[in-house]
Parts: C-alpha cells; structure tokens; sequence
C-alpha cells in the first residue's frame, strides 16, 4: 500500500491521489458512464416546524427512480445543503427524516431544524428499493442484475445523484453542501466526500476500522449477505490490500471531515485505529494547507449518536458550511 507520510509535496500527492482513486474505483466496480436528467417529482408535501418536508423522486441511471425526503427550512434565500445517509436499517429515509426507527439518527430533520437543506434517499436494497422476494440488504438481487457493480459503488453513485438533487434545488447553495451519516451511512458519507468535491463537509459516526487491524477484513466483502465490496475479497487472499481507511480519509482532502468514532463500537472491531488512519491522512491534509479540517472525536456511547456527540457534529458543520 501507499504510504502517505512518504508524500513530501503537493505536486506528488497529484500522482499518488490518481493512483488511491483508482484502486478504490475498481474495487468498487462499474457504473453508469453517463448521469440521466433527474426529473425531479414532488409526490406530496407536509408543513413542519420552520420547514416543509416534501417526498419526492428523481432518476439515478435511465429507468431507474429513487424516492427520498427532501426538508427545506424557511426563513432564507440560500441555506447549505445535506445529504443525510440513513444506517443498515429496513426503514431506509424514513429513519433519517424522523418518521420511524432511532430519533437519534433523524439527522434529515434535525439539520433542517438548524437550517440546512437536507435529502435523505434510499439506499439500494432499503425501503422503498427492497428487491421483492428478499429481506432489506439482501444484495443477491443487485449482485444478479450488475455483477460487475458493488454495493457500496452504486451507493456511492447515487448519493453523487442526491448532490445533484441539492445543486438543482433553489434553496441550496452549491458551494455548501455536505453529507452526513451513521454506521452504513457513515461509510457512504465519507465515500461520497473522497469521490465528489462538491461534498464540502463530511460527519461520519461509525464508518469503518482499518483493514490492516481488523481481525475479520472480509467482513466488508461477505458479511451477511450485504457484500458491500465484493472485490476485496480477490486482494485479501493474494495477501496485497490495494488501500485503507486512511487512503479514503486522504481522497477527501481538502474538504472537511470529522469522524466521530466509538471506542466500544459492537459492530466493528479495533475502532482505535481510526486514530492512526487520521494520523496519517492528516500529512496529507497538512500538506495542502487544511491540517485543522480532518478531526476524530471518539466516545465511549457504544454504537449510538449521543446528545454530546451530536452537538460536536453540528459544531462541525456549522463551522464549515
């Protein structure tokens, strides 16, 4: 792998930059070439407490639709927008619009309330997008239809749509906009920031730990049917990682990260690493003038988003958006 801290000028990061993008691009395999219109549909609208939240749905590749929640505050011309990447959960938007599941991971609705133009879409194989005849994450369906495809690739790529969605919506201004994510959401959250530049800011609560320290790697190419990465697996048994967390963390650059990361996560394993995964992105970070835009606040909360935690987070985005 790559070893960052061996970068020693911006006009080298260029070269190695291309060389990260590509590993992590064919380890998340193909997608559309091409971005369809959007044709963006509002399909019915409800008045909520200084915003409208609205239902709408838009074309991420021909023939295909995704709905999503869609809360803009009153009040302005042009707030900064979100998009807010919903967790491994059946409910898909509705948890982070507030309409079912954790109210801690509402961020669709909570950012509103604080004045941000916020879209929380649909993952692929969750809500509205279960494959019929399969359980939510069931990507056996997915993986039928795009073989060449990763989950986490086409995740990648419609949440890419979302900023389009935000970018056409008067309301926004294209310049701020973000992401904002939890568990699954947190991983598509700082996908999304390394791979679009328009993602400006990025929060990302229990996103990952790094390949090289987890006992169990290939979790993220098999584990439970999910297979958000298929690929990998090809790379852990010729024993020749093509990257890690760090890598991603660096693609970011210079945009805004803040990992918020459980020290006692459940679900993923030597979560410590983080550390060492934003120690050394953040040579890179240093190197293009921006060593204060790349911070980890770790908690011991478990895998939740506590009161403290999220104030630390819409301090962040505040801060940079």
């Amino acid at each position: 792998m790559i070893d960052l801290t061996q970068v020693s000028k911006p006009t080298d990061w260029s070269k190695v930059r291309r060389e990260i993008e590509e590993s992590l691009t064919r380890m998340l395999g193909s997608v559309p070439a091409e971005r369809t219109e959007l044709q963006i549909k509002v399909m019915d609208e409800s008045q909520g407490p200084h915003y409208v939240r609205r239902r709408i749905n838009y074309f991420v590749e021909e023939w295909q639709r995704v709905s999503g929640w869609l809360f803009i505050p009153e009040g302005r011309d042009e707030f900064p927008g979100l998009v807010c990447c919903h967790d491994a959960t059946p409910q898909g938007k509705d948890e982070a619009a507030g309409i079912s599941g954790d109210p801690r991971l509402a961020f669709a609705q909570h950012y509103a309330e604080l004045g941000y133009v916020t879209l929380a879409p649909d993952c692929i194989t969750a809500g509205e997008r279960v494959t019929p005849g399969l359980k939510p994450y069931d990507a056996s369906g997915f993986y039928k239809d795009n073989p060449d495809a990763s989950l986490l690739g086409k995740m990648l790529y419609d949440h890419s749509r979302a900023l389009d969605v935000l970018a056409e919506t008067k309301q926004v201004d294209p310049a701020r906009m973000g992401a904002v994510g939890h568990g699954l959401g947190g991983t598509n959250a700082l996908l999304l920031a390394a791979m679009d530049e328009r993602a400006q800011a990025c929060v990302a609560s229990c996103a990952f730990t790094r390949f090289s320290d987890d006992p169990d790697p290939a979790r993220w190419a098999n584990a439970n049917g999910l297979a958000s990465m298929p690929r990998l697996q090809d790379a852990l048994d010729a024993g020749e990682l093509p990257f890690d967390w760090e890598h991603v963390l660096a693609l970011a650059a210079p945009s805004a990260v803040l990992l918020l990361t459980a020290l006692n996560d459940q679900m993923l394993p030597k979560t410590s690493s983080c550390k060492e995964a934003v120690k050394q992105a953040k040579h890179i970070y240093k190197l293009l003038g921006a060593a204060g835009a790349l911070e980890n606040y770790t908690h011991k909360d478990g895998r939740q988003v506590a009161s403290l935690t999220l104030q630390v987070a819409d301090e962040w985005l505040d801060r940079w958006l």
